[in-house]
């Protein structure tokens, strides 16, 4: 039997609207019987990234990345609060582990299921720039603001374009604000979905 909230969750537009999650995103959670919760907080996290891959590539079209694998990172970076659920109301990292055994378990290669632990471990050796795109979401979804993953992003887009670092910091700094701007909606969205299904 299908859960009536998870498919809420998955499919209501939101206001304001939130995008919905890559198909294959959706039939996993599905098949998982994923906590209404997760879904909603995938969602609006995927919808935060959506805007960050635009304002990039409209800002930095010199940066070469992975606009399918930034999204889809986001849509699956909790994933294994499938696995804790606890994590979804209180701290915890087991989730990132798992998530990422999870996505694998489920044929999701080890380059896309990698975010489930590098949303948490953006200073780690080996990070990409579309790690710091989902850490960055992963933050500003609720408005919440980490100078140190701010200036790692901000280090590879001056790089790429040549900019100043100061220049390239006070028009993402803009565009942050502006995100952030909407975590009221995006909260009341989140915890409007039950932890448990």
């Amino acid at each position: 039997m299908t859960n009536t909230t998870l498919l809420r969750a998955l499919h209501d537009p939101g206001d304001p609207p939130c995008r919905p999650l890559p198909t294959p995103v959706d039939d996993l959670l599905l098949a998982l019987a994923a906590p209404p919760r997760l879904a909603a907080h995938l969602r609006v996290v995927h919808d935060v990234a959506h805007q960050l891959v635009m304002w990039t590539e409209q800002h930095h079209p010199e940066l070469p990345f992975d606009r399918e694998a930034v999204l889809f990172g986001a849509a699956t970076h909790d994933i294994g609060k499938v696995v804790h659920a606890a994590e979804l109301s209180g701290p915890g990292s087991a989730h990132e582990e798992a998530g990422r055994e999870l996505l694998l378990a489920h044929g999701v290669r080890p380059e896309l299921a990698r975010f489930a632990g590098t949303h948490a471990a953006w200073t780690d050796p080996g990070i990409q720039v579309e790690d710091l795109l989902v850490s960055t979401a992963d933050k500003v979804w609720k408005n919440k603001r980490v100078p140190e993953l701010e200036n790692l992003l901000v280090a590879r887009l001056s790089a790429a374009s040549g900019q100043p670092a100061w220049e390239v910091f006070l028009a993402l700094d803009e565009a942050l604000e502006r995100i952030g701007d909407g975590a009221t909606h995006r909260l009341a969205f989140q915890s409007a979905y039950p932890v448990h299904g």
